[in-house]
């Protein structure tokens, strides 16, 4: 038996207010019959703000030459694909094999952040129903799809785009009116599934007044390299022709729905602040609020490949991460230092500190490692360890003059590694010191903002650890010739650094001790520890603490999933 109907290519907006869509003459003995779902001329635009990452780049297309603003790229060509994350495990293992070749030097010239460009040409999930396919391709890059990593945002988009637009079904046989299953579920979900007791009702008549516009689903990429006020303009640019567009078309829009991830959520809380009136609402997810420490510890140390909480599948992937992302602060240190986007993801002055720890464990018996394995392995025991360094009082109100401080062991940024290709004209140090105070400024000038209408869901899970703290941990074996304080153990003069990470010191010129950084030690999604997460408390109409997905993942969780799809409806009942 043949089926009734087939959907037919979402309908396409014709000027004078109308809907077209293209189709095929056929015989009369062609019994089924196209379907094409008319949409209300009231258009909600959802707009997608990935995180950091998480949108492609490629060497600009038409670069600005000069001596004095040269945007050519030294190693790509123009229009080369620069950042194009892997979106399956082969095609990750062998970017990790390219990129961990990839020198220091190199890293630096191919993410010259003024040389690069959005890039739209990416990978992209197109939404299918049963039935399936009802929108083109075509139609989806040209709202911006192209420009995000498919693997982290394809589902999200291609949920939304699918299920925004399909609110009730007419049953065939008793022509009775009935919500489509997706809706069902969300007005049954468990909240506490969401980390909540109680959530708002979500009733058939919302979905009635719901039903009454049309929800088109865009991204917006942007150079995550970039100071986030920058980005934030290019998105109110972005919101602003979008509205544009449909008002062109005969349709009434007035205002968008935002929904971020990660550093998108500061890019979209900027947006918001300079153009408040234009959105509707937003929802952030896995948003660094107030920063992460996990940002200083990976331009530190390098991108950490393995956490307590991993399984070996999560420590293979961690590994093949790092070695993409830089595992060595050699790797990291070109790209990141002098990125005010990166930066802007550290610690920031609302971040509850003291985050950054020193600490030495006494060990009493051997007096190192090796003469306890010639002496049969007796176990030494390790005294309660003591915090010598919790930031200085002095730099404590201020976490941007630690970052600022290029002197100290325990320093954010080595400025010998900042700039391998020598491009900085006017001196390394001037270019880390004007990308602090940007991110600072930054910082300062978002403060706690959030759009009145605001909702936030964050990782609260004990099975994902996140860095809420660094801490640098030393063992010092059998009596001290130096009695250790907070100041000279903070004043340590630096003797190298090891690949594994550590760091060595010599105390006031009498102790040698070796400082490495402690894995994870919180709560968190793997990336965003709960601390960070939980910060619009009492600042958003309600936080959800979740659990069940890692940080860049977080869209692909079915419960999420279901989550946003409930926010989307909640904010346009507050926008009637």
């Amino acid at each position: 038996m043949r089926e009734p109907t087939r959907p037919l290519p979402s309908l396409v907006p014709l000027p004078h207010g109308g809907w077209g869509v293209d189709s095929y003459m056929s015989s009369a003995d062609y019994t089924i019959r196209g379907l094409g779902l008319v949409p209300p001329n009231t258009i909600v635009p959802i707009i997608v703000v990935p995180g950091i990452m998480g949108t492609n780049l490629r060497a600009k297309m038409n670069p600005r030459l000069g001596r004095l603003n040269d945007e050519r790229n030294e190693i790509l060509t123009p229009g080369a694909i620069a950042w194009r994350p892997p979106n399956d495990i082969p095609s990750a293992v062998r970017d990790a094999h390219v990129w961990d070749k990839l020198s220091p030097r190199d890293r630096q010239k191919w993410f010259d952040r003024a040389t690069l460009e959005v890039d739209d040409r990416g990978p992209i999930v197109v939404p299918q129903t049963d039935d399936g396919y009802v929108v083109t391709e075509a139609e989806l890059r040209s709202r911006g799809w192209g420009e995000v990593h498919a693997e982290s945002y394809g589902l999200l988009l291609s949920s939304l785009q699918s299920q925004l637009n399909q609110t009730f079904g007419m049953d065939e046989k008793t022509h009775r009116r009935f919500v489509k299953p997706h809706w069902k579920r969300a007005m049954g979900y468990d909240p506490r599934k969401w980390g909540v007791r109680e959530i708002a009702p979500l009733t058939e008549a919302h979905l009635e007044n719901y039903a009454k516009n049309y929800y088109p689903v865009y991204c917006f990429g942007y150079n995550w390299l970039d100071d986030c006020e920058t980005s934030a303009k290019l998105l109110e640019k972005r919101v602003a022709d979008i509205i544009e567009s449909w008002r062109k078309l005969s349709r009434t829009c007035e205002k968008v729905i935002l929904v971020t991830h990660s550093m998108g959520g500061l890019v979209a809380r900027a947006c918001a602040k300079r153009i408040s009136g234009k959105i509707a609402g937003v929802i952030h997810g896995a948003m660094p609020a107030y920063g992460a420490p996990v940002a200083y510890r990976r331009i530190a140390c390098g991108t950490e490949a393995f956490s307590p909480s991993n399984g070996v599948k999560d420590d293979i992937a961690g590994y093949v991460i790092a070695q993409i992302l830089g595992d060595s602060p050699e790797k990291t240190t070109p790209v990141l230092a002098t990125s005010p986007g990166a930066l802007e993801l550290l610690p920031n002055h609302l971040y509850p500190g003291p985050w950054l720890h020193v600490r030495v464990v006494k060990v009493r018996g051997q007096a190192n490692a090796a003469d306890h394995e010639r002496k049969g392995g007796i176990k030494p025991t390790e005294e309660a360890a003591t915090d010598y360094l919790k930031l200085p009082s002095s730099i404590a109100p201020n976490p941007y003059d630690l970052y600022r401080d290029m002197r100290r062991w325990y320093r954010l940024i080595d400025p010998h590694l900042a700039d391998p290709a020598k491009k900085h004209k006017k001196g390394v140090l001037k270019a880390i010191t004007d990308a602090i105070d940007t991110a600072e400024a930054f910082h300062r000038s978002l403060g706690d903002y959030y759009h009145p209408n605001t909702y936030v869901f964050y990782g609260d899970d004990r099975s994902k650890l996140s860095f809420g703290q660094v801490r640098w941990v030393a063992r010092q074996w059998g009596n001290s010739a130096t009695a250790l304080t907070t100041s000279n153990v903070s004043s340590a003069q630096i003797l190298g650094r090891s690949y594994d990470r550590s760091r060595r010191v010599m105390v006031e010129g009498k102790t040698d001790l070796r400082f490495e950084p402690d894995p994870q030690d919180t709560r968190g999604d793997g990336t965003v520890p709960h601390q960070s997460g939980a910060g619009p408390a009492g600042k958003v109409k309600q936080l959800f603490a979740a659990q069940g997905f890692d940080h860049q993942g977080s869209y692909n969780n079915s419960d999420i999933l279901m989550l946003t799809l409930r926010l989307i409806a909640k904010i346009v009942q507050e926008m009637s």
